[in-house]
């Protein structure tokens, strides 16, 4: 191959690199995840970092105790950055394909263990302190 057709070849090869970056880069700033619990009384909203971005409560959460409420918070909030993580995750895959970075995310991903159903909820309701 001669050095012009080689350049040329370079060339192209990393104007695709920049192009598929720049498309990565802004599919990843869009990334967030919401949740909402169970019941709907808490929706959350965070950033792809899992930053906290947003926090709704129904009047129905003023019925429930604190603990209760706050647990509800966390679940809620967990299953939204295990929504933001799957995102990543996936554009991840779909821009740079299967690797160490990938991995690491995957690791690094909230579990969907996290957010209890309403069936464990009530299996093993939160003890009521008065």
């Amino acid at each position: 191959m001669d050095p012009a057709q080689w350049l040329t070849q370079y060339d192209e090869r990393l104007t695709h690199a920049m192009r598929t970056a720049k498309v990565a880069s802004e599919r990843l700033r869009q990334v967030g995840g919401t949740a909402t619990s169970l019941r709907g009384e808490v929706t959350v909203r965070v950033s792809a970092s899992g930053t906290l971005e947003d926090l709704t409560l129904t009047p129905v959460t003023r019925t429930l105790e604190s603990d209760e409420l706050a647990r509800l918070i966390l679940d809620t909030t967990r299953e939204a950055q295990r929504v933001a993580s799957a995102q990543i995750a996936d554009i991840t895959a779909e821009f740079f394909g299967e690797g160490p970075a990938l991995d690491v995310i995957k690791q690094n991903m909230p579990s969907a263990n996290n957010f209890r159903t309403d069936d464990e909820y009530f299996a093993n309701p939160p003890e009521i302190t008065q």
